[in-house]
């Protein structure tokens, strides 16, 4: 069922391979087993958790530059997006940062037989490295942004519907809502060393302005 779903939601979005799919398959099993011990995610259904985990990841994967960079994903929790960016984009390191340890332990699980993976299992304030891109999702934004804008030089933020006032500090420069109707946002900054809060608003006006 897991095949068939990821296959049917991704639609004519991305064509994964056998091998990449089977690769996601086995980090869902992985998961669900995990899951019974330790409160990896919240969502219970196979559907929820292939579009809100799998999908979504899959979406960022495929707005990330075409060329070989090294992407860092802040408070991985259970592996998103980072480890099927990871599947989707073999020739980029992905570095899983996760401070809670049982969960790093886990992601540690997870990411065999994936090697352009590596986990950190440390806050991301400790972190003392400099990616080129940085991913992130289900985060307290305002509690993380400084160290986004200190580890990568861009970044992907997925969110629900949140409004640009609840994320300052990044000047977005294209946000992308996601094709299953869910209200659910990819947020996009590059080179966010430049970023204020007003250039943010103006993006965002830009943007509403557009989709009207």
């Amino acid at each position: 069922m897991f095949v068939e779903l990821l296959r049917s939601k991704l639609g004519s979005l991305r064509k994964l391979s056998d091998e990449q799919i089977e690769q996601m398959r086995q980090h869902y099993d992985l998961l669900v087993r995990w899951n019974k011990v330790l409160n990896l995610t919240a969502i219970r259904t196979l559907e929820e958790a292939v579009q809100r985990h799998y999908c979504e990841s899959v979406f960022a994967a495929l707005h990330l530059p075409e060329s070989q960079i090294s992407i860092a994903d802040l408070g991985s929790g259970a592996g998103f997006p980072g480890i099927p960016i990871a599947i989707v984009r073999p020739d980029c390191s992905v570095t899983l940062i996760e401070s809670h340890q049982r969960k790093a332990a886990f992601l540690s699980e997870a990411a065999r037989g994936l090697p352009n993976v590596r986990v950190l299992g440390k806050r991301s304030e400790d972190v003392h490295e400099r990616f080129d891109w940085v991913v992130s999702r289900a985060v307290r934004y305002l509690s993380v942004v400084k160290d986004i804008k200190r580890l990568g030089g861009s970044v992907e933020l997925l969110t629900g519907e949140v409004c640009l006032s609840d994320l300052p500090g990044i000047s977005w420069s294209l946000t992308i809502r996601l094709p299953w109707g869910d209200h659910r946002l990819l947020w996009i900054a590059e080179d966010v060393s430049r970023e204020t809060v007003s250039r943010n608003r103006d993006s965002m006006a830009a943007w509403e302005e557009s989709s009207r």
